[in-house]
């Protein structure tokens, strides 16, 4: 069953991909880990292939592709550089979204959005490209108001704001200023005529004050905190405590 909450869940399997790579057993399985996370009530499910392979291998990225055709309610999200590996997944998959992020080939994680102006005419055939094969286009942006009517001027469909500061301010004296600069950004992007996803290092704790502030963001993307917390719980109960987390009951 689709996740109700109108902000939707999209569970980012990365690192049980890096778990399973550390040997050569192929296991925990990226798909299983995919299908468990499905069956329990996510709304999709995100992977993020790096050119080195160091976590999703390119067979993930096709395995989930044709598990996600026996779920055809749920959308599947290909995320990485655009100017790297990218667009080789999403012209053979054709996901539901792609999610265009900077990161080089080093990083260890993403931690950082698009530049504007700078990445504009860069990115614009890409997303052009995108839609004639009938893939949305979200880019993964700071939490920069005056950069949000660019992205929809160069033809995204959506922003995934970047919620690491966010993450690192919970519970601290900075906290109500940093919501206050991402609920302004959610707005104009809302305003530019955007939808708004967010992702990085989102959590139980910190998602329901979040959603709470800005409750028309349409997705979340979590890898990181969930997988650490199906670890403890397992895959379905995991879901099940975002899912609720993002209804903000209780």
């Amino acid at each position: 069953m689709k996740n109700s909450a109108k902000t939707q869940l999209s569970v980012n399997v990365n690192k049980v991909a890096l778990v399973r790579n550390t040997r050569h057993v192929g296991y925990p399985s990226v798909t299983r880990a995919a299908e468990l996370c499905l069956k329990a009530g996510a709304a999709g499910i995100t992977v993020h292939p790096r050119p080195d392979e160091r976590h999703i291998r390119k067979g993930d990225v096709f395995e989930i592709a044709e598990l996600m055709r026996l779920w055809p309610n749920r959308e599947y999200n290909i995320e990485g550089n655009p100017f790297h590996n990218l667009m080789d997944f999403i012209r053979a998959v054709k996901p539901h979204q792609a999610t265009f992020v900077p990161d080089s080939e080093a990083q260890s994680t993403s931690d950082h959005g698009w530049s504007f102006p700078q990445d504009a005419n860069r990115l614009k055939p890409l997303i052009d490209e995108c839609h004639a094969l009938g893939v949305r286009v979200s880019l993964f942006m700071d939490p920069v108001p005056e950069h949000m009517a660019a992205c929809k001027a160069i033809g995204a469909d959506r922003v995934e704001l970047y919620t690491e500061t966010w993450a690192s301010s919970f519970g601290k004296p900075s906290e109500a200023k940093v919501l206050a600069q991402f609920k302004a950004t959610a707005e104009a992007a809302r305003d530019a005529g955007l939808g708004v996803n967010a992702g990085h290092d989102l959590t139980q704790a910190n998602l329901k004050p979040f959603i709470a502030a800005m409750p028309f963001i349409a997705e979340v993307s979590i890898g990181h905190a969930f997988v650490s917390d199906a670890l403890e719980v397992g895959y379905a109960e995991a879901v099940k405590a975002y899912l609720l987390a993002l209804s903000r009951i209780g």
